[in-house]
């Protein structure tokens, strides 16, 4: 058996190794390393894919989240809700802006941001939410952008799990998400769906106002050398990164296939254990989540042992999230109660993400469920 990863970039590369190295080369030989034309190309080809207008490359996930916030104009004391359980990024660029995060409970089933909750932090000072389709499953879309255009608010949609997700609206039409909010971020960390090999990260929108004026954040706020506009940051997506990720953009609907059948067999060995809980896509459609991350809940299980049984037996794994953000000492805040976040609270005690990548293969799965059954049971 080959070693398990919990994410196998190497197994990746291999099938596409030619062409990656090809485009790296021609980057290298043209020594267009900054806005070149791989970038351009991977901009336009992104765009198709999603069917989305705009495209604006930049450096990194978390920058294309706070760029995101920047271009909508908030402004210092603007309240944002977002999901308390989630990576700190989501979080980190709110209060980098010095806006104010408003932390929410998560639903139990899809993890993520939980609309009842959404509805009772709504005050005269907020001004957007900030979804994130964690684990790579797609949040309420359509309950959000109905509160959204009720209270007159900004959905930002944090896209960095889940690229390439698909979500129905309740009119029967399909959106890639990331491309349905007003404005969308994600992340080409290496280990995300779609990643480069460095750090990278995009926005998206369809209104060309706020494209135009993203596009001058990114760039020291200038459209013309020179000139600043806008109060701007140095945020671009490199050539070298670009030519990587236009080269695996093609392959993003096949890696998503492989770990939806990845998931699939986790689920079929683990569904009925009653110790166990598998992950439900809750629209029912098995487009609407990419799996990024394949978590479990565990009940009446020690899950820190589990973990420790798991590395013991050379499995990897992870517990995305320990903590929950409102519990950070960065983010910690005297509003919160403990009781508005019943759901994260019981969590983090339970979840664990076992290996998932589109290299896995059915004698990895069986080994690694063959060593979880044995210490739960």
């Amino acid at each position: 058996m080959r070693k398990i990863q919990m994410v196998d970039l190497k197994g990746q590369y291999e099938p596409i190794k030619e062409q990656v190295n090809r485009t790296i080369q021609e980057v290298i030989d043209t020594t267009a390393f900054i806005n070149g034309p791989e970038v351009h190309g991977f901009q336009k080809d992104l765009e198709d894919y999603l069917n989305v207008k705009h495209v604006i490359p930049c450096a990194n996930g978390t920058d294309a989240l706070q760029i995101a916030m920047m271009g909508l104009g908030l402004k210092p004391g603007d309240e944002v809700i977002t999901a308390d359980f989630t990576f700190a990024a989501t979080v980190e660029v709110i209060a980098l802006l010095q806006l104010t995060p408003v932390l929410v409970d998560v639903d139990p089933v899809d993890f993520n941001i939980d609309i009842e909750a959404v509805k009772k932090a709504i005050t005269p000072k907020t001004k957007a939410i900030v979804p994130v389709h964690l684990f790579g499953q797609v949040a309420n879309m359509d309950a959000l952008l109905e509160l959204a255009e009720e209270h007159n608010l900004f959905v930002i949609e944090d896209n960095a799990q889940a690229i390439g997700a698909d979500y129905k609206h309740k009119d029967g039409s399909t959106s890639k998400t990331g491309t349905i909010g007003h404005v969308g971020s994600t992340s080409f960390f290496p280990s995300k769906n779609l990643g480069c090999y460095g750090d990278g990260g995009a926005i998206f929108t369809n209104d060309d106002a706020l494209a135009h004026t993203i596009r001058g954040i990114v760039n020291h706020g200038m459209y013309e050398r020179y000139h600043h506009d806008v109060v701007g940051v140095n945020s671009r997506l490199d050539s070298i990164q670009a030519a990587v990720l236009r080269a695996k953009l093609p392959h993003l609907d096949n890696y998503n296939a492989r770990r939806r059948a990845a998931a699939l067999k986790y689920t079929e060995h683990l569904e009925d254990h009653p110790k166990v809980i598998t992950p439900n896509i809750v629209s029912g459609d098995p487009n609407a989540h990419v799996f990024h991350q394949y978590t479990l809940r565990l009940q009446g299980v020690d899950r820190d042992a589990l973990v420790k049984h798991l590395n013991a037996n050379d499995i990897p794994c992870g517990v995305y999230y320990p903590i929950p953000l409102h519990k950070q000492k960065a983010y910690a805040d005297a509003r919160y109660n403990e009781d508005d976040f019943t759901i994260t609270n019981q969590l983090v005690k339970e979840v664990i993400s076992l290996p998932m990548h589109s290299e896995l293969d059915n004698e990895q799965i069986e080994y690694i469920v063959t060593k979880i059954l044995e210490f739960i049971d």
